[in-house]
């Protein structure tokens, strides 16, 4: 298989064989040669490593988290039952998420032609899942060289396997139900560039275990319970919740005490980074290239997107985890408290944070679903 190395992102849908078997797929389907090659892109970073020869313990909770990593390691060919349905959620769910009835475009296509649109934004919503753990899977390897404790590159280590097990499910399952791959969201991807680029290594924290893995676990919570509870995705979804969990956790506890040794200046700086990656991360939601592929205006497809209620309070929904964190750790600053309130989302503030382990609930025995 040829590997083809690139500068930029490729922006073309890619199939694979489930496609042409979906119901409602189009019969002019084709697999392009470039469908089977291994594309690239190259990414340059200034990361700067740190040895760390006192091999100290200096935070049994990371530790904890740690030795959870592994002893609740699962096996994406072996732990999961592949033969199950594949657990997609309900049409009617799949209609209100997306909000164009009644929309001309929408209404134009027909009813086999709606299916296949719903199976277009849901391999989506996935892809970006997909293409979001690769990326937390170079980010956490990064962080095992800059990580400047003991117990933190321990627990980066662990963090990166289980980031490679996510890719390797989420592939599969892309693969296997729908054999559409959309490529990375230009949001997304340009919040990846920025983390994995910057040389300080506590805004890879912030950046990747903070935000990204926060708005991660309330989307992968949200799907988890509107999934078939008998199908596929359910099951995936939850062995991967109890992963992310563990990160998100392992980031504020790790950053909680770094973040009160900052100045004034290197917090704020901290906390309107914080904020921006919330910005760019509220435009991944919206499935813009979808709306490109049926040839469709994508401004004004996106603005019915946005603002159909089903999509409005998912958007706001996934920041519940985030702004608790974010004031956990200090970077819900006074000064950038009205910029997210104007976001819609500082209701969140005096929810719980997940720095507050149920250590009980995370140990106990996997399972599916």
């Amino acid at each position: 298989m040829a590997v083809k190395f690139t500068n930029q992102t490729p922006a073309q849908v890619k199939f694979y064989e489930a496609a042409k078997n979906l119901p409602g797929a189009s019969d002019d389907i084709e697999l392009s040669p470039e469908d089977v090659d291994d594309v690239a892109e190259i990414f340059q970073t200034p990361l700067t490593g740190a040895y760390n020869w006192d091999y100290k313990i200096q935070d049994s909770r990371i530790k904890q988290l740690y030795e959870l990593g592994k002893k609740l390691n699962w096996n994406a060919e072996t732990d999961i039952d592949w033969t199950k349905p594949l657990g997609l959620m309900d049409e009617e769910v799949r209609k209100m998420q997306n909000g164009f009835a009644g929309w001309g475009p929408f209404e134009a296509l027909t009813e086999d032609q709606k299916l296949e649109f719903y199976n277009h934004t849901d391999a989506w919503t996935l892809a970006q899942f997909l293409h979001g753990e690769q990326g937390a899977l170079l980010v956490a390897s990064q962080l095992v060289s800059c990580a400047p404790t003991y117990t933190a590159k321990l627990y980066a280590a662990s963090q990166t396997f289980d980031e490679a097990r996510h890719v390797e499910v989420f592939n599969k399952y892309i693969q296997k139900s729908f054999g559409i791959m959309y490529p990375i969201n230009s949001s997304l991807k340009d919040i990846l560039d920025k983390i994995l680029t910057d040389e300080r290594w506590d805004l890879k924290f912030i950046g990747m275990q903070i935000v990204i893995e926060g708005l991660a676990l309330s989307a992968f919570n949200t799907m988890h319970e509107l999934a078939d509870d008998k199908g596929l995705l359910k099951e995936i979804l939850g062995y991967v919740i109890r992963d992310e969990a563990r990160h998100v956790a392992f980031g504020i506890h790790y950053l909680e005490g770094f973040v009160k040794t900052l100045t004034d200046e290197e917090r704020e700086e901290r906390a309107e980074f914080a904020y921006q990656a919330c910005v760019v991360s509220r435009e991944r939601l919206v499935p813009t290239d979808v709306f490109e592929y049926y040839g469709w205006d994508a401004e004004e497809a996106r603005q019915i997107f946005l603002e159909s209620s089903g999509t409005a309070r998912f958007r706001n929904h996934l920041f519940s985890r985030v702004i608790p964190n974010l004031r956990r750790i200090g970077l819900l600053t006074d000064k950038i408290r009205p910029k997210f309130e104007a976001l819609g989302v500082l209701e969140y503030e005096n929810l719980v944070d997940d720095g507050e382990i149920d250590w009980a609930e995370m140990s106990k025995p996997l399972q599916a679903g």
